[in-house]
């Protein structure tokens, strides 16, 4: 299996911009898209981690993501960068997605189908367990602990490592609100296990290599039905 941070490391190492590749996409290079999903993949993963607590829930938000940008990328203005722009339909995609769930909570039909979801979304991820250790494990379990507000705000500043600018712009707060709930996350996180766990937080919620590659591959053919369906291209 490929290292995640070999496969960010590849898309990273293209000399295209992200606006470059927009561009070329729009003029109708589509494949090009692969760069963009595999430079953002782990980014957007983590911040639908953040707010979903599920993997394969965070899985198929990026995918959705990912495929509602593609076909929008008319839309993005230089005013922005385009990794905030790509970071803010994730957020808000995972966002829709947590309004559905608490809505399916309160049908009582429901029920009984969200309580098996959630017991599923604790059993253990070969693929997570083997790459956590234990101090990892550990960071992972005090973060979802936190209330949503601080959790992702503490997923983009300290796991993902975006400025309070760039956060504040994502969540679409202001940068002393960034700096409040974060300072706020930290303290509930606890002195001592923020300490010990604060070396680790780059290696916390990876996006392994093989989900990778299976993002691209499901985003590409979301793409493709779409077309089909609606004989459309970007936008």
């Amino acid at each position: 299996m490929r290292d995640v941070e070999a496969v960010v490391s590849e898309a990273n190492a293209s000399p295209l911009t992200d606006e470059e590749v927009v561009r070329r996409v729009l003029d109708g290079d589509s494949a090009l898209f692969e760069v963009i999903m595999r430079r953002y993949n782990q980014r957007l993963y983590r911040v639908a981690r953040g707010i979903l607590r599920d993997d394969s829930q965070a899985e198929d938000v990026i995918q959705q993501a990912y495929a509602n940008a593609y076909f929008h990328l008319d839309q993005f203005a230089d005013r922005a960068r385009f990794s905030t722009w790509l970071t803010k339909i994730a957020i808000n995609e995972a966002l829709a997605r947590t309004r559905r769930r608490r809505s399916d909570v309160m049908d009582p039909s429901k029920r009984d189908d969200q309580t098996m979801d959630d017991l599923q979304s604790t059993l253990p991820d070969p693929e997570h367990e083997a790459f956590a250790g234990e101090l990892g494990r550990l960071l992972e379990a005090a973060v979802e602990a936190l209330p949503e507000s601080y959790r992702v705000v503490f997923m983009l500043r300290e796991i993902e490592g975006l400025s309070t600018a760039e956060t504040a712009d994502c969540l679409a707060i202001g940068e002393d609100t960034v700096k409040t709930r974060l300072h706020r996350a930290r303290g509930l996180l606890r002195d001592e296990l923020y300490t010990r766990a604060g070396v680790a937080t780059a290696d916390a919620f990876q996006f392994h290599a093989s989900r990778c590659d299976r993002v691209v591959a499901n985003v590409f053919e979301r793409i493709s039905l779409e077309r089909v369906t609606n004989n459309g291209l970007p936008g």
